[in-house]
């Protein structure tokens, strides 16, 4: 199930510079169908925060590595995101974007009960790239991330969130559409036709 329009149309926004994603409980299911299908020659960095047990180390770089066509790393401190490439934040670290533009890792108090946290990724990449950010939330069993979205709408971002049904745990979905409204609410299985739609508008 679609948002309500199509999307934006090339001489209606500037070129995305950054995507970021967030989920939880679920979340992986749904990367699993989104991050394969990123476009090789996407010109946008794309940053990822996904709730992960503290005291253990992250798997993703090497889950997604040989699954993705770009080059997935997991985000270091100072490290300038480059274009084309997927930056997973660490176990018990938020990953912020910061002026730069540069990654930015912290050991700030939970968020949401949650460090990494979606909210403190997407709101300081709403504070850095504003119009020129997307924002993809997708299953989880809390409400981080709700905030975040609505940061990125207010700073005229575009918002994609997991359609609610198709979620193994909808409660981070629903928070996000209570908080404000989506340009796209879609599947995992659907994002990737908007994903290809964008880039071959020249926007990703």
């Amino acid at each position: 199930m679609a948002a309500p329009g199509p999307a934006p149309a090339a001489a209606q926004r500037p070129a995305f510079d950054a995507v970021v994603v967030g989920g939880s409980s679920g979340g992986l299911e749904a990367l699993m169908q989104l991050l394969p299908a990123l476009p090789s020659t996407l010109r946008a960095c794309v940053l990822v925060v996904l709730h992960l047990p503290r005291d253990r180390r992250s798997l993703l770089p090497e889950i997604f590595s040989p699954r993705c066509p770009l080059p997935v790393h997991e985000a270091q401190d100072k490290e300038l995101p480059q274009p084309g490439h997927v930056y997973f934040a660490p176990p018990d670290y938020h990953l912020l974007a910061d002026q730069g533009p540069r990654l930015a890792l912290s050991v700030d108090p939970p968020v949401n009960y949650s460090r990494p946290s979606i909210n403190v990724l997407m709101e300081s990449a709403a504070d850095l790239w504003g119009e020129r950010l997307l924002g993809i939330l997708l299953s989880g069993a809390n409400e981080d991330g709700a905030q975040g979205m609505a940061a990125i709408h207010a700073a005229g971002g575009l918002t994609v969130v997991q359609a609610p049904g198709s979620a193994p745990m909808p409660a981070m979905p629903l928070a996000a559409l209570a908080r404000a409204p989506m340009h796209h609410i879609l599947a995992p299985a659907d994002m990737p036709a908007l994903l290809q739609q964008l880039h071959t508008q020249h926007l990703l």
